[in-house]
């Protein structure tokens, strides 16, 4: 009993450690969305807020004779890779799935990123049948350069995985954001929900009948980038997943079956699957009851043990300001995934009142919840340093983060092309970056709590699409006034 009376007094001290300074969450959520405007590709619409940006990208595609344009660029380089624009897709819907009754007028938003995502991921996977298009821009030329994205000279390959090349872990990732999203649109555009439901499903086959690792088939030209290093049967099992939420079909929890247990990890990312998988299908354990769910449960709990500080099976390094600590480059990709996590199982275990053990502790949702919110509170400044890793938000925040759009003198300002090297000077000036990129959330600080706001030092600077599409979702829940 003392060790659970130590567990809940821990957890009471984090809730109430900072209850009369909460952060803005509502005006975090905002901006949380309104840095994707800032990562666009294609042509950009009237209504762009982020009026620094132009439209770029608008041959993508026609080096393979076929139309790519739109979709994100990942970070601060200029490349779409489809593997991480996938998975901050499913992310966003998830978050709109889970957390949109509470977004209020930012739902709207919510809805329009998604929809730049699934508009481009839907010519990828429709537009030459029996192929699968995962990515435009070569990422080792584009590293070479610091240059704006309505500047870029660079050759804009075109990438794909067939039959003949297949990669089932950019093919179940995309048909998981299709599905998600597909249920994002069900009322709002129900044709347009319909496509996006059949599109996935028809992906979702070739990610199972082709099966193999689009590293494998494409090589240097998303590794180191983005390699699959976790294999494909996390995306088989998080694609089945969505699938079978998505339509109720038994093929799809057969086809999770068939693929047995997953590995047991204590990390979510756009890499690492397991962990979502294992909380979206204990959905079904807890919310419909369903025991042959059970095992999914289980491994979701197994999970949260390994994430909870001073849960006896806890693996999870927290630095001294309070903050999860898992891999020292863009740290805050786990972060938010992992908060995302903890925040909606502890939903799930409220609408219950579901209740789990780690080893003698009895953990309640607002274990969970506390846990959760401490990441969030830290993220938009409540550390030791009392800086926000959110650009533009809060009187302290990162002001030269490691992205060439930002660093560069606005294309509305200056609209003769700089090219490939007429940017350096930008980067390695001491300057804050001309364009505030607001909402940005930046791979954060070092294990220390310390933040040298460097440009080069893209580990701790760089923003990320699925660093912002993970944190929406808890966002959206502590906006509408849960606090645990």
């Amino acid at each position: 009993m003392t060790s659970l009376f130590f567990l809940v007094l821990l957890f009471s001290s984090l809730t109430t450690r900072n209850v009369d300074a909460n952060p803005n969450y509502r005006e975090a959520l905002s901006k949380s969305l309104l840095f994707f405007q800032g990562q666009r590709s294609g042509r950009l619409p009237r209504d762009q807020q982020v009026s620094w940006r132009a439209s770029s990208g608008l041959s993508d595609g026609s080096t393979a004779h076929v139309d790519l344009t739109g979709g994100y660029y990942d970070a601060g380089d200029n490349i779409k890779f489809n593997f991480p624009m996938a998975f901050t897709t499913t992310m966003l819907s998830w978050s709109t799935l889970e957390y949109g009754k509470r977004m209020g007028p930012e739902l709207k938003n919510a809805r329009e990123n998604i929809r730049w995502g699934t508009d481009y991921l839907l010519k990828c996977a429709r537009t030459t049948p029996g192929k699968l298009y995962v990515g435009v821009g070569d990422p080792n030329v584009d590293h070479k350069c610091w240059e704006r994205p309505e500047d870029m000279d660079t050759p804009r390959t075109v990438y794909s995985v067939s039959s003949s090349n297949p990669g089932s872990d950019v093919a179940a990732e995309t048909a998981a954001a299709l599905a998600a999203a597909s249920m994002v649109f069900r009322k709002a555009d129900p044709k347009y929900s319909r496509l996006l439901l059949a599109t996935a499903k028809n992906v979702m086959q070739f990610a199972t009948q082709y099966r193999g690792a689009y590293s494998d088939s494409l090589s240097s030209s998303v590794c180191p980038f983005y390699c699959s290093y976790s294999g494909y049967k996390d995306e088989l099992m998080w694609g089945a997943a969505w699938l079978l939420r998505a339509t109720n079909n038994p093929y799809y929890e057969n086809l999770i079956k068939s693929l047995g247990g997953g590995d047991q990890p204590d990390i979510f990312s756009w890499d690492n699957k397991y962990a979502g998988a294992y909380v979206l299908l204990s959905r079904r354990a807890l919310l419909n009851k369903d025991s042959n769910f059970e095992q999914y449960k289980q491994s979701a709990e197994n999970f949260m043990c390994k994430i909870l500080p001073h849960s006896p099976s806890s693996s999870t390094q927290y630095t001294q300001g309070g903050l999860m600590y898992k891999l020292p480059q863009s740290n805050l990709q786990y972060v938010t995934a992992i908060t995302f996590l903890l925040t909606t199982y502890a939903k799930y275990m409220k609408s219950t009142k579901h209740t789990f053990t780690c080893g003698n502790s009895i953990i309640v949702p607002n274990a969970l919840l506390s846990v959760s919110k401490q990441q969030v509170d830290y993220i938009l400044g409540e550390n030791p340093i009392g800086m926000s890793y959110m650009v533009g938000f809060g009187r302290s925040f990162p002001k030269r983060i490691h992205h060439r759009a930002s660093s560069l003198p606005s294309h509305a300002l200056l609209s003769k092309p700089l090219g490939c090297n007429g940017g350096f000077q930008s980067f390695y000036s001491q300057n804050p970056n001309p364009n505030v990129l607001t909402g940005a959330i930046v791979g954060g600080p070092n294990q220390n709590d310390g933040y040298p706001d460097q440009r080069d030092d893209y580990s701790h600077s760089e923003p990320a699409t699925y660093i912002n599409a993970a944190f929406v979702g808890p966002l959206a829940y502590f906006a509408a006034g849960r606090s645990g």
